[in-house]
């Protein structure tokens, strides 16, 4: 943040007692600059030091709260405090296998004794497999925890969650309900059987003391699938749309709002965005000489984790980072969401980014 700079004829230093300038805050001020150019002459006493950014957890419980649904409650191996976190922060959970998958913290911001994730299980997947297989007591490594869907303060909220999209909008929904916020929660899956932590959803706190929360729970087999248009039905100037669960939910809410100022939208999906546009290209992986042919229909990533499988990808949408690799030639078409580091001429995130036109010569 940049500030404005001032000019003071006379420093604004504390005054003593007739009024003039203290001589003690005007030697110090003197002082300290000159400190400071000895401290760069001299240079640093030792290299820094790295941060150890991988935080050891362990499965202290495991609920089933929908049918497919595990709940994991992680505390802290070591027992001590877990690193402070925001509605929508998620974690990267390294699995005993060395997969890396992320997952949306549901539980209490203010406990940092524990966190909860839970996770669908999804038929042939090898992340979510493997955390339903998982037992109380087994170690796991997290990384973050990171915002890639932040809970601004906003006047008034439309909260449409899908399914396990509920995972991120829960904590959101709460803290709407503390500060008096004017909200309204869609929650939309198959059945109420496949639909996670219905209780704490019908216990969130009245919206400003009114008569109750403006919390509508539809599932499939009772209401039939939601048309997006009642989903927005009704939506005020200055709301606050956030929307999580599968891409047809989110695209038809994208569709669905009005023309009207002051709308900001904010989703987060679970599974990989559709290609648009997308044309065939070649990439080269330089250590080998490979040459891959990706369709038009495919990604990058989905092409060489068939001829290596061992490469890592976590959130394939963009913003993680996990499968960005160093561009050694080519013109990259970034669709990635910018997280700062290195330059987007030196890298590309192959789960979303494709060519811009010629072939990529990857270092891999």
């Amino acid at each position: 943040m940049k500030h404005s700079e001032e000019k003071y004829a006379d420093p604004p230093y504390p005054r003593d007692r007739r009024g003039r300038p203290d001589r003690f805050y005007r030697t110090l001020d003197r002082l300290v600059p000159a400190l400071e150019r000895l401290s760069a002459m001299i240079g640093p006493a030792s290299d820094p030091t790295p941060v150890d950014r991988d935080l050891a957890v362990r499965v202290s419980r495991i609920d089933r709260p929908a049918d497919g649904v595990a709940a994991l409650t992680l505390e802290a191996a070591g027992g001590t405090p877990l690193p402070t976190w925001q509605p929508g922060c998620h974690v990267d959970v390294v699995l005993p296998s060395g997969l890396v998958r992320q997952y949306s913290l549901c539980g209490d911001p203010g406990d940092r004794a524990r966190y909860r994730i839970a996770v669908r299980r999804i038929p042939g997947g090898r992340g979510s497999g493997e955390v339903h297989g998982l037992a109380e007591g087994a170690r796991l490594t997290l990384r973050g925890p990171r915002n890639a869907f932040p809970f601004p303060r906003f006047e008034r909220y439309l909260f449409v969650a899908g399914g396990i999209g509920i995972t991120p909008i829960l904590p959101m929904v709460r803290a709407a309900g503390r500060l008096g916020a004017d909200f309204r929660l869609v929650y939309t899956g198959r059945s109420r059987a496949s639909m996670p932590f219905l209780d704490e959803v019908a216990a969130v706190p009245a919206a400003g003391g009114g008569p109750g929360p403006r919390i509508e729970i539809r599932p499939d087999d009772e209401f039939g699938p939601p048309a997006a248009e009642d989903l927005v039905a009704g939506i005020a100037p200055g709301t606050a749309v956030y929307v999580c669960g599968p891409p047809p939910l989110i695209e038809g809410v994208r569709g669905a709002l009005p023309d009207l100022p002051g709308l900001p939208l904010f989703w987060e999906r679970f599974s990989p965005p559709p290609i648009t546009d997308g044309a065939a290209f070649e990439v080269e992986l330089a250590r080998s000489g490979q040459v891959l042919r990706v369709p038009a229909d495919r990604t990058a990533l989905d092409v060489i984790a068939e001829v290596r499988p061992e490469t890592p990808y976590s959130c394939r949408q963009g913003f993680c980072g996990t499968c960005r690799v160093r561009l050694l030639s080519g013109e990259a078409d970034h669709r990635d969401r910018p997280t700062g580091g290195s330059s987007r001429r030196e890298e590309i995130a192959i789960c979303v980014s494709r060519s811009g036109g010629g072939r990529l010569r990857l270092d891999m």
